[in-house]
């Protein structure tokens, strides 16, 4: 009967020792907005008996805004920003009060983390809340991770949780990410509807073909859905971190390894962590074009990015900052960061930069395309929403020594 058993365990669950766990808003509150304590308890059980095993916990939970709505005589979720922040304001000491009261429960410490997109954005606010992290777990406290919503603006935010849950899981050097949500994994359509299958296992892009992925979910509190897990999953299986997406009612089956929901199996290795970094948390300060050539050369023959390779400049980028490698197109080939700044791409032939990028310092981005642009000031600028810098593009004829 064990041997049998063990067949059906998932092995990735049952070794890893450090698991962030996602719970979105719909998990957590009535359908009328508020906490549910019901279910926040019934949750924390879960990770309570997880967390008496040896496994570490970092929960990473929406449901701030969510939990201020009724306090605040909110019918729904406000579309404004300035009532979310409000919202967020009031919602998130009730949430961490709850978190805290229910964990004391099992004789655990919880720690409150709020996070915005620039605090993982930037290298050196991304070994702080490393650093932060790290020390809660040492100390046996239970990490609470939220999106800073009370002064997170459109052009800082994370956009979801999902995602937030994924880059934590970099973060920390998670071996599993589990999202919990109101469906009990991923469908190949519409679960409301007859015939939808759920998706017992993915294993890599190609079983997410013919999927159709829905947005936000039924209760409406919350800003993710379907696409943003998807995305999220993708996010963390690259970096060698596996993923189990079920209901929140199923968290129990998830940590026990039991084949509920969807395992995403792990498609990439760890890498270096200033490289998943790079490609997944960093904001990029500026960009460079490339010939063809070295377009190719450098994602796939892993070589130095050098100044003759070089025919545009955007940004004012410091040394040590992420920038993007555009190809002759415009596309985004990869991430990299800088040896130089945007200053030393603009001297004279005569004193080139050697090395513009280093190998060890480059990650490819497959598939990527190039930010989208707003239209130009009519200054030679243009503003680019995704990376927060307005830059300028300088064509080849234009930059002394790289023409």
């Amino acid at each position: 009967m064990t041997a049998r058993l063990d067949t059906v365990l998932r092995a990735d669950v049952l070794t890893a020792r450090r698991i962030v766990v996602k719970v979105g808003s719909s998990s957590l509150t009535t359908a009328v907005g508020g906490l549910d304590s019901d279910r926040v308890d019934a949750l924390v059980d879960v990770l309570a008996r997880a967390r008496a095993t040896g496994t570490e916990i970092v929960l990473v939970s929406s449901g701030a805004i969510a939990a201020g709505l009724a306090p605040l005589g909110l019918a729904e979720r406000p579309s404004d920003l300035a009532r979310q922040q409000a919202a967020a304001c009031v919602g998130q000491g009730l949430l961490v009060a709850r978190y805290t009261a229910s964990f004391a429960r099992h004789g655990l410490r919880v720690g409150q983390v709020l996070l915005t997109a620039d605090d993982v954005g930037r290298r050196t606010q991304y070994r702080n809340a490393h650093r932060a992290l790290s020390q809660v777990l040492a100390m046996g406290a239970v990490p609470v991770v939220n999106e800073n919503d009370t002064v997170a603006t459109a052009e800082i935010r994370f956009g979801d949780n999902d995602r937030l849950a994924a880059l934590v899981a970099h973060l920390v050097r998670a071996d599993l990410l589990v999202l919990l949500s109101d469906v009990d994994g991923l469908y190949d359509g519409d679960p409301g509807r007859p015939g939808a299958r759920r998706l017992a296992e993915v294993r890599g892009p190609d079983d997410l073909r013919d999927v159709e992925l829905g947005s936000a979910g039924r209760a409406g509190v919350g800003t993710g859905g379907m696409v943003t897990k998807v995305e999220a999953a993708r996010i963390a299986t690259d970096a060698g971190i596996p993923v189990v997406l079920t209901a929140a009612r199923h968290a129990a089956d998830a940590l026990a390894g039991r084949e509920t929901g969807t395992l995403f199996h792990r498609t990439g290795e760890r890498a270096a962590d200033h490289l998943l970094w790079l490609e997944h948390a960093s904001t990029p300060r500026g960009a460079v074009r490339l010939t063809a050539d070295a377009a190719r050369a450098v994602v796939r023959d892993n070589r130095p990015l050098l100044a003759a390779d070089v025919t545009g400049v955007e940004g004012h980028f410091a040394a040590g900052d992420p920038v993007e490698l555009l190809d002759e197109d415009g596309r985004v080939v990869a991430r990299g960061l800088a040896g130089v700044d945007a200053r030393a791409l603009l001297r004279s032939r005569s004193c080139p930069p050697r090395e513009v990028v280093h190998p060890d310092d480059l990650v490819p981005v497959a598939g990527a395309t190039r930010a989208v642009e707003r239209p130009s000031r009519g200054d030679g600028t243009t503003d680019r929403r995704r990376t927060g810098v307005r830059v300028r593009v300088l064509p080849a004829s234009a930059v002394p020594g790289l023409s």
